[in-house]
């Protein structure tokens, strides 16, 4: 029986990582017992549908995930992502064996994406389980966000499950390793996936064109954060330029995390701008093969005003900019979490009450950029049809954490099974084709 049969399932709490392994609670003991009893139902399971062909195999691996994710909401949030992080990270989790339905690929920055469904940054921060992310079935995933320098993040509790609206708050404030530790990781990453490649295919040619990117299965984006004492937030974006783009298929400088201070002002005109154009000049001044370099988004928040989106816009079109993702955690609370006493909470809102917010933001920049730049939509996705929406509203690129992280590897499946569903049905072709449909 394959060994990656025991899949402690994703269920994780948001934008937090640290390097060492927590110890369980006296409380999480009886999730462990629980979690144990049916991993063995999980096996049982396991000796008889590993006879079946692969894919029914690969179905039932998935779906068994569901069986043991809900005794992690027993375990201290921070403590059941730290879990998740390293059963990823060893390959514990199924892997996907079965093609994307042909009509969600794609292909965004010259780079090829089996499916426009990704995990956002704040799950794998410190880069740490690419691999089995990726085997998981997601077109793409991005880690970090990282920091120059290693920072612990803010003072613990900081995350907050909100179940019952399937939301989390979160005031981590960039926990991170920071970027030596990760480009050691994703350079050794990198090395053994490349002898990997020369070793089964030696006389592959280079000129073959492949799915995937420097990650090889799926596309990797590298989130850059700044450091909370820095006083120079457009040199530690650099920072993070040079030491880390050899090894991203895109860049994205995240300024719209509410839990770092004056973080979020750099979004206004000016500041965005002549940020921007130090980290392109960063990035540009490299040198790079054929394929060129990595390509550069911004990630916003969702609160945001009318101005501030036009002004967002304005700069985006000017510098041609390669993408934005739309968008962060909210600082608002939005019905149904305003009547829940965790909203008192500070930090950033993420889930379902975050979606309608951040698909209003996204149709308004589709139109500010009038379609000329590649968008990102991330806020509130649980479902293929939400996906689909966010499609519609101007996405190219879809991205998912909070759902993800209540429901576990199998959503992944059943999204991609959906969206193509949602296609098929409305007459659509390719996933290009629906982008911004809701906007024309």
């Amino acid at each position: 029986m394959n060994k990656r049969v025991l899949p402690p399932p994703l269920l994780t709490a948001r934008h937090c990582s640290s390097a060492a392994a927590p110890k369980i609670p006296h409380s999480a003991k009886k999730g462990r017992l629980l979690t144990g009893a049916t991993i063995g139902l999980v096996i049982a399971g396991g000796a008889y549908v590993s006879t079946v062909d692969e894919a029914t195999f690969c179905s039932w691996l998935f779906s068994a995930t569901k069986l043991v994710n809900p005794f992690f909401a027993l375990l201290d949030p921070e403590v059941a992502h730290r879990l998740a992080v390293s059963a990823a990270a060893r390959g514990w989790v199924p892997r996907e064996k079965r093609p994307d339905p042909s009509n969600i690929g794609l292909e965004v920055w010259g780079r090829k994406f089996s499916n426009p469904i990704g995990l956002a940054a704040g799950f794998d921060k410190n880069a740490e389980a690419v691999d089995g992310l990726l085997a998981l079935g997601f077109g793409f995933v991005e880690v970090g966000s990282v920091t120059p320098v290693p920072q612990e993040g803010n003072p613990k509790p900081r995350i907050f499950r909100l179940p019952r609206e399937g939301a989390i708050i979160n005031r981590c404030g960039f926990n991170s390793e920071g970027i030596v530790a990760v480009a050691k990781r994703l350079g050794a990453q990198h090395g053994k996936r490349k002898l990997d490649e020369t070793s089964r295919n030696p006389s592959s040619s280079t000129d073959e064109v492949k799915h995937g990117g420097k990650a090889g299965p799926g596309i990797l984006g590298v989130n850059l954060g700044k450091n909370k004492t820095s006083e120079d937030a457009a040199a530690d974006y650099v920072q993070g330029v040079h030491t880390l783009s050899q090894y991203a298929d895109y860049l994205v400088i995240n300024v719209s995390s509410p839990n770092t201070p004056g973080l979020r002002m750099l979004q206004g005109r000016k500041q965005l701008k002549d940020l921007v154009k130090k980290v392109q000049a960063a990035r540009d001044e490299m040198q790079w093969g054929e394929e060129g370099p990595p390509p550069l988004l911004v990630k916003i928040a969702p609160d945001l005003s009318k101005e501030d989106l036009e002004d967002i816009a304005a700069v985006a079109l000017a510098l041609r900019l390669d993408g934005l993702i739309i968008s962060n955690t909210t600082v608002s609370r939005p019905d149904p979490v305003s009547k829940n006493p965790v909203a008192v909470e500070v930090g950033g809102l993420s889930g379902k009450p975050l979606f309608n917010l951040s698909i209003n933001i996204l149709k308004e920049m589709y139109v500010l950029t009038r379609g000329k730049i590649p968008l990102i939509g991330c806020g509130g996705v649980s479902s293929g049809r939400e996906a689909y929406q966010k499609i519609r509203a101007g996405a190219t690129l879809v991205q998912l954490y909070t759902a993800f992280a209540y429901g576990g590897p199998a959503l992944i499946p059943q999204i991609k099974a959906e969206l193509a569903e949602c296609l098929e049905r409305d007459g659509f072709k390719s996933v290009i084709e629906a982008v911004g449909a809701d906007c024309r």
